[in-house]
């Protein structure tokens, strides 16, 4: 019986590792979930915007939030920030 216990220590040892690499893996894996439905919901808010803005004159003038503030700006000022 004494002859299992370093081999079960080292098994013990070898699941430890092993769960604490699927447990950062699945953390990385929640974070990279959260990143991808982020960027959807900007693009979605891109596209969006893209498409009012098309439907008005090109001579338009518009307000761009920009922190607290409000800037006149031009239409395409407006499609270079897409």
């Amino acid at each position: 019986m004494a002859a299992n216990m370093p081999v079960d220590m080292e098994l013990k040892k070898a699941f430890k590792e092993l769960q604490q690499q699927m447990i950062e893996t699945s953390q990385k894996l929640k974070m990279s979930d959260i990143q991808i439905e982020n960027l959807k919901r900007t693009i979605h808010h891109s596209k969006l915007t893209e498409s009012e803005v098309s439907t008005m004159p090109e001579d338009t003038r518009m307000y761009m939030g920009v922190g607290r503030m409000f800037l006149l700006t031009d239409i395409y000022y407006i499609y270079s920030g897409l």
